[in-house]
């Protein structure tokens, strides 16, 4: 375990030192911890390179965002009229190198969520390690997942923990006392009372948003103890990029990896419909609309990579700082970053 980290400044900002120079110019990770983050990535490339996945490298600058509701880019303008944004995933375009033939697939990369997106678990820029398996189901990604994740906390000289299957709809009966494929607004609503929601955000809050809040604070901090869990199979509006459920329309092939009530990874059987995305771009942006957020370009050149055809296959994108948080006993993000958000 590596020792504590030096105290963050209280409101996040720079202090002068005596002559006027900042204080906090030091990291916040201590450095035991840094090389044990250092060690903990030459074991993930080890990892892939044992199951003959390619490294690949996409850009960090792109044309078209991601249109989730949910996620903000970090626009950059590059002068003379050229705008691009930060990627919050390199999802796009790895999936159009998978249609060009290029087999499966990995990258570590850092990546930009913006917005409020601040606080003990997050930092707005961070590693994301991306895959793409082809032919991989549901099951056997999320097993893969857990089996970096635990290869991992045996470098770091943790336990292994194993993986257990928790679909959704299980989890959100068990957790919040709610079944969300048939529980109506109301009943949503009644789940959430306690949480201190005024009663404008309350009204406007749509079924998914209620959801998001259970699980964020009823479902997900109660998994993953023990054993790792993947849970499974979401509802079908909130399937992102994941293809639905042949066997159940209503629901996704979708999963998130928790550790220790920490959402570690997201992954999916990948939607290789074009027609289907091009759908679920124009939703993503009718709801920006709505909440009067701005619309977004859509990425034409994955809907052509589409076209074209992508490869049956699955892929997930783990937060590596949360893994080394999970393998160090962390209890902050701060705590396995250089330079978090404040001392950048």
């Amino acid at each position: 375990m590596p020792s504590a980290p030096r105290s963050l400044a209280t409101d996040g900002a720079a202090t002068a030192g005596t002559a006027g120079a900042p204080t906090d110019w030091r990291p916040s990770a201590t450095p035991a911890t840094l090389r044990q983050r250092a060690r903990l990535r030459a074991a993930m490339r080890d990892f892939f390179a044992a199951r003959g996945l390619l490294e690949v490298e996409t850009p960090l600058l792109v044309g078209a965002p991601v249109t989730d509701p949910h996620l903000q880019s970090a626009r950059v303008d590059l002068g003379d009229g050229v705008r691009r944004w930060l990627h919050t995933s390199p999802e796009y375009a790895m999936k159009r190198l998978l249609a060009a033939g290029s087999g499966d697939i990995w990258q570590a990369c850092r990546v930009m969520r913006a917005g409020a997106e601040r606080g003990r678990h997050h930092n707005p820029e961070f590693t994301l390690v991306e895959w793409y398996r082809q032919g991989y189901s549901l099951q056997q990604i999320a097993a893969e997942t857990a089996a970096l994740v635990d290869s991992l906390l045996v470098v770091a000289g943790a336990p292994a923990r194993g993986l257990e299957f928790l679909t959704y709809r299980e989890a959100l009966r068990r957790h919040a006392g709610v079944d969300p494929l048939d529980a109506d607004l109301a009943a949503l609503r009644a789940a959430v009372a306690d949480l201190g929601l005024d009663a404008a955000t309350l009204a406007a809050a749509s079924r998914d948003d209620l959801l998001d809040l259970l699980v964020a604070t009823r479902v997900g901090p109660a998994l993953g103890f023990g054993a790792l869990c993947a849970l499974t199979h979401y509802p079908a509006s909130q399937a992102a990029l994941a293809r639905l459920d042949p066997a159940d329309p209503r629901l996704a092939l979708r999963f998130e990896l928790y550790g220790d009530g920490l959402e570690l990874a997201n992954g999916f059987e990948e939607l290789a419909d074009a027609g289907e995305q091009a759908a679920r771009f124009a939703a993503d942006n009718a709801r920006r609309d709505a909440l009067g957020r701005e619309t977004l370009p859509i990425d034409t050149r994955l809907l052509a990579a589409l076209e074209q055809g992508l490869p049956g296959c699955a892929g997930v994108a783990v937060g590596f700082d949360r893994v080394v948080m999970l393998a160090s006993g962390a209890t902050s993000i701060d705590e396995v970053l250089a330079f978090p958000l404040e001392r950048a």
